[in-house]
């Protein structure tokens, strides 16, 4: 008896596709199973349209993180709307105050040693890349980020706090 396609495709891919849907979503705070369901939706609808991807595992992986991100840029939107924090958000003040502790990590940043302005410059950017892609821009290898990024946001945390207490200080 011959499986159609999907059939055989789940069958190879459930357990890959379960592990890194634990891995990634809890860390997005997103529930694993709608991962999981996201991906096998859009492999239904590549099935259909181009027939089974050429590289299963590697199209899961895409697939996974794409619809990770997607989940993780919806769930951002929905609680930024949420109750009494968009009321005072919308304040004048509140737009001055956010513009003055933008300008004030800006220039923190900029007195970063290089390495670090380019990999928080990065992060920073409105794309919201991902360690595999900071890694790529930087020319670093990816288990390298994550230490980096802690020892770079150390540093930059320093620098703000010492402006906080200078700024506190002056007459």
């Amino acid at each position: 008896m011959v499986r159609n396609p999907v059939e055989h495709l789940v069958t190879a891919l459930r357990p890959l596709l379960v592990a890194e849907a634990a891995a990634i979503g809890p860390g997005l705070g997103i529930d694993p199973a709608d991962l999981e369901q996201a991906v096998w939706l859009r492999l239904l609808e590549r099935v259909d349209r181009l027939g089974p991807p050429p590289d299963p595992e590697r199209w899961l992986r895409a697939s996974l993180d794409a619809e990770a991100r997607r989940a993780a840029g919806a769930e951002a939107r929905e609680r930024a709307y949420r109750g009494e924090a968009v009321a005072a958000e919308s304040r004048p003040e509140h737009e001055l105050l956010l513009t003055e502790h933008r300008r004030l990590v800006q220039d923190a940043v900029r007195r970063l040693p290089r390495s670090c302005v380019r990999l928080v410059t990065a992060f920073l950017s409105p794309r919201d890349p991902t360690y595999r892609e900071v890694a790529r821009w930087l020319g670093i290898a990816q288990g390298s980020v994550g230490p980096e990024r802690a020892r770079c946001l150390e540093c930059l945390r320093r620098l703000l706090t010492a402006e906080d207490f200078a700024v506190r200080r002056a007459p």
